[in-house]
């Protein structure tokens, strides 16, 4: 009984001893917990990385096409070789840098021309009498005056035309005196009376326009003489122009417009005219014809539009502000305009990555607006981008670019090499390589490589199975699917990993890793 005893205090001893040990072992992992969260707590969150190491930032959490998260950047884990740019909160207010975000918009534009006040072409008529005469009376006699149609313009007398209104009725008359003859004689001198009576409809003169023996002729139309050749008393050979008359009620204005924005445009689209006669009143009307040949030395194509001009306030070869509005149907990726610095070869935007820190981004850009420029590649959605004093800001990065050169050269001694012997420097490639351990699943049919690897701490990568591709084929010549193996990454081009440095591992160095 009393051994059981001593048996029975020693298991309680052993059980107080290893409850203590996973106490004090519990305490000390909650601590090292708490202390590693107080600690990510007390760090300055700056932005989230893209996770296969894409220039792409977000400053909220999200997953990309692969699902993956984004990985947290912190204050003082920028990655090497960074073009971010920071600057100090009190600078930024003075600076009065100013963002906006990247959002998807319907652009409107507003294409501007030169244009001019032109004739409506088919509201022009001509006046030129088809046979020989001359011009007797003028009823209208200066140029510029309006005239209502079926208005007397002149009278003309012409021998020709009377001698063809005399055979008509030379020939009327033989009919009713043959209406006894035989049908031979009566066919004859109706096809006398006939041909008189075409005659004269060729000439366009009716009854109602001969007065005696003379032909009064009557302006076709409403409009303006533009131009008057008739002169009292003077002689006119069958098609000689004597009027000119248009009907100025509608008119046409021609505009010309840049090669590059001519395809923006279509029938039927509205235009707005002003015209310096008339400041701030407007005309508007509608595409209805677009020239099929471009101006070789200008570069321009002419569109044509119709306006109304019912009052006459538009008079031809006036010139003429034209507005063409243009616009997409669909939304696209948009940021202001001023957030664009255009050196001439390329266009950058900063971004936004969170307060007093800016990465330079070169984007592609597309059609442009009024106040909105189409972005095809280099921001996303959502993110901000500077819109004013970026000028100042890209100068801040040039800067600090200059003294990293002029920081290298120190490095080297501050020595300088002479005129002769200094040489043009030799551009680097700038990739790092990134260790990592794995597995070789497979050799695929394209030559890239199946590999699960463990994580990669220098990219932030977690474990995963990717396909790379190979610097070199013989590499992987000799490893098997299956093999751990050791292999180097460096980063090529836009999401393009390649494998540079590969060698298999004893599966025992692997298992313990």
């Amino acid at each position: 009984m009393k051994k059981n005893y001593w048996i029975l205090i020693a298991v309680l001893a052993l059980l107080g001893v290893a409850v203590g040990g996973y106490w004090l072992g519990l305490k000390g992992r909650i601590e090292d917990s708490g202390s590693r969260i107080e600690g990510e707590a007390s760090r300055k969150l700056l932005y989230y990385r893209n996770p296969m190491g894409l220039p792409d930032t977000s400053p909220v959490p999200k997953k990309d096409a692969m699902g993956m998260d984004y990985v947290p950047v912190y204050e003082g884990e920028e990655p090497a070789g960074s073009s971010i740019v920071s600057i100090g909160t009190d600078k930024v207010q003075k600076l009065g840098v100013k963002s906006e975000a990247a959002v998807m918009r319907v652009l409107d534009r507003t294409l501007r021309a030169v244009g001019r006040i032109e004739i409506d072409e088919r509201r022009t008529f001509v006046i030129a009498p088809k046979f020989e005469g001359w011009v007797e009376r003028l009823h209208v006699n200066t140029m510029g005056q309006a005239v209502a149609k079926g208005q007397p313009l002149f009278e003309v007398y012409s021998p020709e035309l009377l001698s063809a209104r005399r055979e008509r009725e030379l020939a009327a008359q033989g009919i009713d005196a043959l209406k006894d003859a035989d049908d031979e004689a009566r066919d004859g001198m109706r096809r006398l009376a006939e041909s008189s009576a075409a005659r004269l409809k060729n000439w366009d003169i009716a009854d109602g326009r001969v007065s005696g023996n003379r032909v009064t002729f009557h302006a076709p139309v409403a409009g303006i003489v533009l131009e008057k050749r008739a002169v009292q008393g003077m002689r006119f050979m069958p098609g000689e122009e004597l009027y000119r008359i248009a009907d100025l009620s509608s008119v046409w204005v021609i505009a010309d417009v840049a090669e590059q924005d001519i395809g923006q445009i279509k029938v039927g689209d509205a235009v707005r005219v002003m015209v310096d006669a008339y400041p701030g009143q407007r005309f508007d009307g509608k595409i209805d014809f677009v020239y099929p040949t471009l101006n070789s030395s200008t570069r321009t194509v002419q569109v044509r539009a119709e306006l109304a001009n019912p009052r006459g306030l538009l008079k031809p070869a006036m010139f003429a502000q034209v507005e063409l509005p243009v616009g997409g149907a669909s939304p696209v990726l948009t940021v202001p305009t001023s957030a664009v610095i255009d050196s001439g070869v390329r266009q950058i935007v900063l971004v936004q990555l969170a307060e007093g820190r800016f990465e330079p981004r070169t984007v592609t850009l597309g059609t442009r607006g009024d106040d909105y420029v189409e972005v095809l590649e280099g921001v996303a959605e959502g993110e901000r981008v500077v819109t004013s004093a970026n000028f100042l800001i890209d100068a801040e990065s040039n800067l600090k670019a200059a003294l990293s050169g002029l920081g290298v050269h120190a490095a080297h001694g501050g020595a300088t090499a002479s005129p002769v012997e200094q040489k043009p420097a030799q551009p680097k490639p700038a990739t790092v390589g990134h260790q990592a351990q794995g597995t070789l699943e497979a050799i695929n049919a394209d030559g890239t490589l199946s590999i699960t690897h463990e994580p990669i701490k220098s990219l932030g990568w977690p474990g995963m199975t990717m396909d790379f591709e190979l610097s070199n084929s013989s590499l992987a010549q000799g490893i098997k699917p299956g093999s751990a193996i050791s292999f180097e990454i460096v980063n090529r081009g836009e999401g393009e990993w390649v494998i540079t440095k590969l060698r298999a591992l004893p599966s025992a160095q692997h298992e313990g890793h």
